[in-house]
């Protein structure tokens, strides 16, 4: 089954210098656990706004159309000028991930969010949504990226849920690049460590590469 909507069969999070790779979407969490979202609804509309726009530099997402997550959905709140798109997803209704997308990714993979979320507020179960996903990327109802680009995680404020855990992760800031389809191998298979590429999604219409920024060593210095 598309494991677009339940962010593949590999989701990833860097904690502690730790990187942690698992299923979230399309694994039970047990009856006894229940977890409390990320996102918050009752915070006011101006500071999960501000929570949208922080997946982005200010130059960017000061500049882009902002849609503000509801019960029901998404609402847009302003129209950009960037072709930008900034928003919280959240790959599972636990999870809160501001993300900005470019403009490929507005046309494409951000649509499959709103549709995520409305049927969320509409009371489907996170397995209908999946199976709907894979149906809808079959019919050519949703798209896969079809150039190169760039989807913004740079927020402090990004959480995911450990599956089989009560507890959110803290994600660190990171940069995403479209690779529909992509898997590991394409990559050379690196080693799973925090300086490294990984994919997620692997195989499927909304995979990434995802990349965290970090500070690379200068070359030594030279002796006299």
């Amino acid at each position: 089954m598309l494991n677009t909507l339940r962010c593949s069969r590999e989701m990833w999070a860097v904690a502690a210098g730790l990187v942690i790779c698992g299923s979230l979407f399309g694994q039970t969490t047990p009856s006894q656990i229940t977890p409390k979202a990320a996102y918050d609804f009752s915070l006011p509309r101006e500071e999960r706004i501000k929570l949208a726009e922080s997946a982005a530099p200010p130059e960017i997402s000061g500049k882009a159309t902002v849609y503000l997550l509801e019960r029901d959905g998404y609402v847009r709140v302003r129209e950009g000028s960037n072709g930008f798109t900034c928003l919280v997803d959240r790959q599972t209704p636990f999870n809160q991930e501001p993300t900005c997308f470019d403009v490929e990714g507005s046309a494409t993979t951000f649509v499959t969010r709103l549709y995520v979320e409305e049927q969320r507020g509409l009371g489907k179960t996170e397995e209908r949504i999946a199976a709907a996903m894979e149906a809808g990327y079959k019919a050519g109802k949703f798209r896969a990226p079809q150039k190169a680009g760039i989807v913004y995680m740079m927020s402090n404020n990004g959480y995911l849920l450990v599956p089989g855990k009560t507890e959110l992760i803290h994600i660190p800031a990171h940069l995403m690049f479209y690779a529909p389809y992509a898997t590991s191998k394409d990559i050379g298979s690196p080693p799973a460590s925090a300086n490294m590429p990984r994919v997620i999604r692997e195989g499927q219409p909304d995979a990434y590469i995802i990349v965290i920024p970090g500070v690379i060593p200068g070359p030594p210095a030279v002796k006299n």
